[in-house]
């Protein structure tokens, strides 16, 4: 089963898609297997992380930035090359296993759609697979 969202972002932002993915495995019915998150855009990722404390968001955003800063030597014309760095760091796609018909998450994690280069309008899909088709 595969689900597309779509999703409105600012210039930079993560955004929880926790609730979706839950939706997308409750919907299948699957008890045990996997979900893959997956985003199709080149300067735009998925990660899990905390999903507590908001600055820690605020901090992963901050933390990319110093590592991938614009640089008047890139040479890509869009002139979004910091945003191409971090969409590869922080990559396409997460891998959740689904235990008891839920995504098996720590206690503080979130899955979230990375924004980049918006503002945009974004898809993602969740695609979920049962122990028997892995």
């Amino acid at each position: 089963m595969t689900r597309e969202f779509t999703l409105r972002t600012e210039y930079e932002g993560m955004y929880d898609v926790t609730a979706q993915l839950c939706q997308v495995i409750r919907e299948s019915g699957v008890q045990s297997g996997i979900a893959v998150v997956y985003c199709p855009h080149t300067t735009a990722g998925i990660t899990i992380n905390e999903n507590a404390d908001p600055d820690v968001q605020h901090d992963l955003l901050f933390g990319l930035r110093e590592a991938f800063p614009d640089r008047a030597a890139f040479r890509h014309g869009e002139g979004n090359s910091a945003a191409h760095l971090k969409s590869s760091c922080v990559g396409a796609s997460q891998i959740v296993l689904i235990e008891d018909g839920r995504p098996l998450l720590g206690t503080w994690q979130g899955v979230y759609f990375c924004e980049f280069d918006g503002p945009r309008t974004r898809r993602f899909s969740v695609k979920v697979m049962q122990d028997s088709n892995i």
